[in-house]
């Protein structure tokens, strides 16, 4: 065989043995999420703010220090997946004793629709709270007047952690949520997401004897 056919066949041969290892790469499946369940099946919980609450849109942050929201976990047999998470709806959380980075600035927040919470059993639990489309609403009036809509298109995910306790807790650190801001001076309207900090103690109302957990 002459050298340019030699040539001529490694190549077409390396070029096959590329494009097959693309096919497997990318035909490899993707990992499995494992068996999550929360307990006590059908029992109502509530989730209250510890410490503070804040929402940073540019240089602007809004602090909250009260924040309250209630849900039910599914009857059995729906408190268990047995390959993902297991979802809740939620109470729109409410937000009040809010403060502004923005000297001479009062926030007031409403929030509304079907917000929704899912845990995920792994090393860490995992949870995502789901902000339904418009479902949060910051006014600020004073010195200047702004408005902040979180999910302003979409809803929205945002991503938390789970720990059980006696409350167990739900950790919202860092957390970015997609947003849009109009208003006038003062107003960070360039901004398109939020900064959201939260620490929730969620502790079980049907039982209070008993506590939220969620495994595998």
């Amino acid at each position: 065989m002459s050298r340019t056919r030699t040539a001529l066949a490694l190549g077409t041969a390396a070029a096959g043995a590329i494009a097959l290892a693309s096919v497997t790469a990318s035909a490899a499946p993707a990992p499995v999420a494992g068996s999550t369940t929360v307990t006590p099946a059908g029992h109502d919980f509530k989730a209250v703010l510890s410490g503070k609450a804040t929402l940073k849109a540019g240089s602007v942050t809004v602090t909250c220090t009260v924040s309250v929201s209630t849900g039910t976990v599914p009857a059995a047999p729906g408190n268990n997946n047995p390959a993902g998470p297991v979802s809740s709806p939620i109470s729109p959380p409410t937000y009040s004793s809010c403060t502004s980075s923005m000297p001479g600035v009062t926030p007031t927040v409403t929030t509304s629709g079907a917000w929704a919470v899912s845990m995920q059993d792994g090393s860490p639990i995992t949870a995502t709270m789901t902000v339904p489309t418009g479902g949060l609403v910051l006014k600020t009036t004073g010195l200047a007047s702004c408005t902040v809509t979180a999910a302003p298109t979409a809803p929205a995910s945002v991503a938390g952690a789970w720990v059980n306790g006696s409350p167990s807790s739900l950790t919202f650190t860092n957390a970015s949520v997609p947003v849009k801001v109009t208003g006038g001076f003062g107003c960070p309207t360039s901004a398109t997401a939020s900064v959201f900090n939260a620490v929730y103690k969620v502790s079980d109302v049907t039982d209070p004897a008993q506590d939220i957990t969620v495994g595998p």
